[in-house]
């Protein structure tokens, strides 16, 4: 993998990992690099459920469909990951 690409896939996550925080409900107490984590992982995943469903396509511009995949993947991650942090800092 180039340096651009790991760029690519640091802006792509962070951007990911930021609308699934904003399509989740309430305030999430996780600091930005385990969003951008979140949202590197969930572009992954977005990308190959997508490619298993057959929406995934290349396609010139923007794929929507893939990247609805994404956001929808993202925001189960924060809200999991969220839930988890959540229970842990009410714990102690």
């Amino acid at each position: 993998m180039t340096v651009t690409g790991i760029i690519t896939a640091l802006i792509v996550g962070l951007i990911v990992g930021v609308l699934g925080r904003l399509v989740v409900p309430g305030r999430q107490n996780m600091p930005i690099w385990l969003t951008i984590v979140v949202g590197i992982i969930a572009a992954f995943l977005g990308t190959l459920i997508a490619n298993a469903i057959g929406i995934s396509t290349d396609t010139p511009g923007v794929d929507w469909g893939e990247l609805l995949c994404q956001v929808v993947v993202a925001a189960i991650g924060v809200a999991l990951v969220a839930g988890f942090a959540g229970r842990g800092r009410r714990a102690l």
